[in-house]
């Protein structure tokens, strides 16, 4: 594979929902998209579709030339389920499991690995976070529920990472700090 194949994401996908018709067209390397619109553009259904967590009506989705979804009118069909996709995804509401410990979260994904609670508190120490590794998601913040959900995310060591709502629980001066946090771990991380 050329390096200018790698880490490329194709989508060319079409859903239909009543009125409202989607349709997506674009390719992104290693590098910063924004989906920007209104409320109800198709911005979470895009990267649900991206995730395998939702089926567009026709198109592909694929990363570095492996087919993630292909449905056509003729031709064979794809759909590679989510857990093979190597996909973190930051949720708009984190949807972190509210018993579970700041630590357990981020080492869920990793579960049946070996040290997994290292490289769990090496995440939350990443994210700031590391002296939070015993509460639970109604004990911390709205910012730092959503750094637990990005360190969990990151725990599966994705080819790509999935930001719903990034920045919508942070302060001003936390989100910018935020901004450059993830543009340094996309760049270290080749996301």
């Amino acid at each position: 594979m050329h390096d200018k194949d790698r880490n490329r994401l194709s989508i060319d996908i079409e859903k239909r929902l009543g009125r409202f018709s989607l349709n997506v067209r674009f390719e992104v390397a290693t590098e910063v998209l924004v989906l920007y619109g209104p409320s109800g553009a198709g911005k979470s259904i895009t990267l649900n579709a991206i995730a395998g967590l939702h089926h567009p009506d026709a198109g592909e989705i694929s990363l570095d030339r492996e087919l993630f979804f292909r449905r056509h009118r003729d031709g064979p069909s794809c759909n590679l389920p989510p857990r093979r996709r190597r996909i973190g995804y930051v949720f708009q509401h984190y949807s972190l499991f509210p018993h579970m410990t700041a630590m357990e979260n981020v080492a869920y994904p990793r579960t049946g690995r070996k040290n997994r609670h290292q490289r769990a508190r090496e995440l939350l120490d990443r994210m700031d976070l590391a002296h939070l590794a015993g509460h639970r998601p109604h004990e911390l913040s709205g910012g730092q529920r959503q750094r637990v959900a990005i360190a969990r995310a990151l725990a599966i060591e994705p080819r790509i990472l999935l930001l719903d709502e990034p920045f919508s629980a942070l302060d001003l001066a936390l989100r910018q700090r935020f901004q450059q946090e993830l543009a340094q771990l996309q760049q270290d991380l080749g996301l």
